[in-house]
């Protein structure tokens, strides 16, 4: 048995976002990912710039409350579409890009080409 040392564990503040692969990916959540227009265009922003270059910060130019731009970093992590890490005080992001065409051919590929809306 375990004893009690009086040391809170920090578990909470050092977990990083959920995460899911691509591969784990159901196609409903992809599809709901993606049947957003705000999330869209982050998708398109991402995938216009290199990985691991943009903080989660760099979006404040979206017509969303910063709550709910979470939530759709969230929806995107949850669908395998993106990644995060930490450096130091932020999040930096990449799209999963190819790990998401090869599990949802096509899906990926038509999003990128629809014109911003």
């Amino acid at each position: 048995m375990e004893q009690y040392s009086g040391v809170r564990s920090s578990s909470n503040t050092t977990r990083g976002p959920a995460r899911s692969s691509p591969a784990e990916a159901a196609l409903q959540d992809a599809l709901d990912a993606l049947g957003d227009p705000i999330r869209r265009r982050i998708v398109r922003e991402f995938a216009a710039e290199p990985g691991w270059s943009r903080a989660c910060g760099g979006f404040g130019h979206l017509p969303v409350a910063e709550s709910t731009l979470s939530h759709h970093f969230a929806v995107l992590r949850g669908a395998g579409l993106l990644e995060q890490r930490e450096q130091g005080a932020r999040r930096l992001n990449r799209l999963r890009g190819p790990e998401f065409e090869a599990r949802f051919p096509g899906l990926l590929t038509l999003v990128l080409r629809e014109e911003g809306s």
